[in-house]
C-alpha cells in the first residue's frame, strides 16, 4: 500500500507534513534532515526539488532554492542521495514537490520510475495542468505508483474543486491564500470562511493546509478544518539558522507539533 494512503487510513487529524529544499542549508543534508524529521514523528516529508524560477514561492523558499542551486542540487543528485536514505523502509511518506520544467529535462517516464523505486510515495508539480497531467501522464504515475498531488486556493471554483477531487486519489493541497509561500502570523477570518467552505464540500479525498502555516497555534487552527497541515518556510528558516541541523529540527517539531505526534 502507498504510505500516503496507510497514512490516512491510520490517522485522520494532526497530521504534519515538512516541506525542505534539498541542497540546503548544505548539499549533503538530504538525508540527514529526512533521517530526523522522521525519527522526531513527522507523518509526511516533502522534499523540496529546488528551481531557479519557483512562481508559487515566497522569498524564504526562493532563497533556499538558490543557496540549494549553488550548491551543486540536481534531479540526479537528489536521486543518488535519496538512493542512501531507505526510503522503502521510512514510516514516514515522502513526496517530491517542484516545478515541471526539471522534470521534462529529466524525463517524465524515467522520473516517475526512478522515483518510485526509490521509495517515494507521490509528487507535488503546482504548475502542471490537470488536463495535461490527465492526458499524457496519468498512465505514467499510475504505472509507478505515485500519487500526484494538485492544489486548490480560495479562488479556485467548486466546480474545479470538484473535479480536482474526482481525479484525485492521494489527497488535495489547499493553499490557505491567493500568495506564495511563507509564514504570515495569524490566520485570518477570510482563510477561515475558505477552510469552512471546502470542509462543507464533503470532499472524498482528505486535505492538507499550506502555506502560512508556522507554529502550534496556526497549525492547530489548520486542523480544525483538514486533516493536517504543511509547514515549509517556518521550518527551512529554522534549517538557515546557525546551529547544527539535527538540533534545529528537534527543537522546531517540538515547537509545532504538541499535538501531532
Amino acid at each position: 500500500m502507498n504510505k500516503i494512503d496507510k497514512l490516512f487510513k491510520e490517522k485522520k487529524n494532526h497530521i504534519l507534513s515538512i516541506y525542505f529544499t534539498a541542497g540546503f542549508p548544505q548539499l549533503q543534508d538530504t538525508v540527514t534532515i529526512i533521517q530526523e524529521l522522521e525519527s522526531n514523528g513527522v507523518d509526511m516529508i516533502e522534499v523540496g526539488m529546488p528551481f531557479s524560477d519557483p512562481l508559487a514561492d515566497g522569498p524564504t523558499i526562493q532563497h533556499t532554492s538558490e543557496v540549494a542551486l549553488k550548491n551543486g542540487m540536481s534531479i540526479k543528485l537528489l536521486f543518488d542521495q535519496l538512493s542512501k536514505a531507505d526510503l522503502k523502509k521510512s514510516k514516514a511518506a515522502t513526496l517530491l514537490m517542484g516545478y515541471l520544467n526539471p522534470v521534462l529535462q529529466y524525463g517524465m517516464e524515467k522520473f516517475c520510475k526512478d522515483a518510485s523505486a526509490l521509495g517515494i510515495d507521490g509528487v507535488i508539480l503546482p504548475d502542471l495542468p490537470m488536463q495535461e497531467y490527465l492526458d499524457e501522464y496519468k498512465p505514467v504515475f499510475e504505472k509507478y505508483g505515485l500519487k500526484n498531488v494538485f492544489l486548490i486556493t480560495p479562488q479556485t471554483s467548486e466546480a474545479r474543486i470538484r473535479f480536482i477531487d474526482e481525479h484525485s486519489n492521494g489527497f488535495i493541497y489547499m493553499v490557505s491564500s491567493s500568495s506564495t509561500t511563507g509564514a504570515k502570523g495569524e490566520i485570518q477570518n477570510s482563510q477561515e470562511d475558505y477552510f469552512k467552505r471546502i470542509q462543507g464540500m464533503k470532499l472524498k479525498n482528505p486535505t492538507l493546509i499550506g502555506f502560512g502555516i508556522s507554529d502550534a497555534k496556526t497549525f492547530e487552527k489548520a486542523c480544525e478544518y483538514a486533516n493536517g497541515a504543511i509547514i515549509g518556510s517556518a521550518f527551512v528558516k529554522a534549517l538557515g539558522e546557525q546551529q547544527p541541523v539535527k538540533e534545529a529540527i528537534a527543537g522546531f517539531i517540538k515547537k509545532v507539533s504538541v499535538t501531532a505526534v
